[in-house]
């Protein structure tokens, strides 16, 4: 489902309308989600990520340790992943919109604001990876113009990785017009649009409501909001 965030400046207080309905079925929405209990998992319970203990030299010469957690599924070119910074563009004169999502995140205990990302299949590239991605995530077709180098995403915690690849959207274009997700039956995820010019002000307002923010989704509104403040 599509929803378009309207963002009160005074209050700061997001407010939704739909859009159009992105799947003929009807899943949950990701506010519905709760965890039930937690507790510590065994080695052998955990198909995506493991734990491990490294010992490295410091500068110095001094031998430390260093706990990890590792991603156990990795792709043959050794990269993990791709975040898909998706830009929806018209034709007639509607400001572009960044597309982002929202999903329920058992680690962080709620829904966070994200962009469209997915695990990157044994020898495919970053570029199929991110259309792929995008287009059973949200429907969309659309054209790469930007990848970044490998980045990583928590470094003093874990190894695991991702490109993040820009990819723009033609509104007007035929088989953008009525998109159809293909998700996963354990998938749960809500799209929406917010214009870039307010972007960074309508994650302030998403976290007022209670939302997590991926620091992917993060960092760049910050960068658009440094590029407005010093006119980059």
């Amino acid at each position: 489902m599509f929803l378009r965030p309207i963002l009160t400046k005074q209050s700061l207080k997001i407010e939704y309308r739909v859009l159009f309905t992105m799947s003929p079925q009807l899943k949950g929405k990701p506010e519905l989600a709760k965890i039930l209990s937690s507790r510590p998992a065994k080695a052998d319970e955990c198909k995506w990520i493991g734990l491990e203990k490294i010992s490295y030299a410091d500068p110095n010469g001094k031998q430390r340790d260093w706990d990890s957690a590792i991603r156990l599924t990795r792709s043959n070119g050794g990269v993990d992943g791709v975040g898909i910074l998706v830009i929806l563009k018209y034709k007639d004169g509607t400001p572009n919109e960044i597309l982002l999502q929202k999903q329920f995140r058992p680690p962080v205990g709620g829904v966070c604001i994200e962009m469209p990302a997915g695990l990157i299949d044994g020898d495919e590239s970053i570029e199929t990876a991110a259309l792929r991605e995008l287009k059973e995530e949200t429907g969309y077709v659309g054209k790469i113009v930007q990848q970044s180098p490998v980045a990583f995403n928590d470094p003093g915690f874990t190894n695991t990785n991702l490109s993040l690849v820009t990819v723009e959207v033609d509104m007007t274009a035929e088989e953008n017009k009525n998109p159809k997700s293909k998700l996963e039956e354990n998938e749960f995820i809500e799209c929406f649009k917010v214009p870039l010019t307010d972007f960074a002000e309508q994650m302030i307002a998403l976290d007022k409501e209670g939302y997590k923010l991926d620091a992917r989704v993060q960092n760049v509104a910050e960068g658009i909001q440094l590029a407005q403040k010093y006119r980059l």
